[in-house]
């Protein structure tokens, strides 16, 4: 079966925005702010990074992800986000990504989001770095009944566009959106500059590795044989 790829799902803590640092200081805030326990190790923190919200706080501090207090918590941060991480927003991507994100709608592709994050704050922060109008869709995770890795959010974005799984591909950064990939059934390309390591990443089996933006950009060009013959 002939394929030809048409549309690019990104992730984007760790794949479009470097936003690990700020989120942790966002973390870190919240539970000063509700006078909650803190994990000891910034890592413990980073390790949440893709989960939803709810879930995060829920293995941070040991609750039920339907707690009060994981509500609370969940509220917080996002007011936290607004405070600490939106003004920095077009510092925090990532080397080559406006360019590169240009160069690929330049070339025809439909460029979509699926994100874990809530939408108010997916789409203030692609407002905020002025990225935002590059993109037809953004599906987050108050938009979805399963977050990622289930293949939700993007079955979505396919159907929006009404492409086949096999004309799409996936860039994330965990294996969480390399699992979506793999239920959805498109290929995914993993980043290993964002919160996972290449030896994690490459135990989820992506189509390929790769540590740059710029990377990103070559495969996706390269990949799509009936456009480069074209162009």
């Amino acid at each position: 079966m002939k394929s030809e790829l048409r549309v690019i799902m990104f992730d984007l803590d760790g794949t479009l925005f470097d936003t690990a640092r700020a989120i942790v200081s966002a973390f870190r805030a919240t539970f000063q702010q509700l006078q909650l326990p803190q994990p000891a190790e910034d890592e413990l923190i980073r390790e949440t990074i893709g989960l939803p919200l709810e879930r995060a706080f829920a293995q941070l501090l040991s609750q039920e992800v339907d707690s009060r207090t994981v509500t609370d918590c969940v509220a917080e941060y996002q007011r936290q986000f607004q405070t600490l991480i939106l003004p920095m927003a077009a510092s925090l991507l990532f080397p080559g990504v406006a360019a590169g994100l240009q160069q690929l709608k330049g070339a025809g592709f439909h460029l979509a989001v699926t994100t874990n994050k809530f939408a108010r704050s997916a789409n203030s922060l692609l407002a905020a770095a002025g990225i935002a109008p590059l993109f037809d869709v953004v599906v987050c995770a108050d938009q979805v009944t399963e977050k990622k890795p289930a293949p939700e959010s993007g079955n979505k974005i396919l159907d929006h566009y009404q492409v086949r799984a096999i004309d799409a591909v996936m860039v994330g950064d965990t294996t969480h959106d390399i699992l979506m990939a793999h239920q959805v059934g498109c290929q995914v390309i993993a980043v290993d500059y964002g919160i996972q390591n290449r030896q994690v990443l490459a135990a989820a089996e992506p189509s390929i590795i790769v540590s740059s933006f710029a990377a990103v950009v070559d495969w996706c060009r390269h990949r799509d044989v009936s456009r480069t013959a074209a162009g």
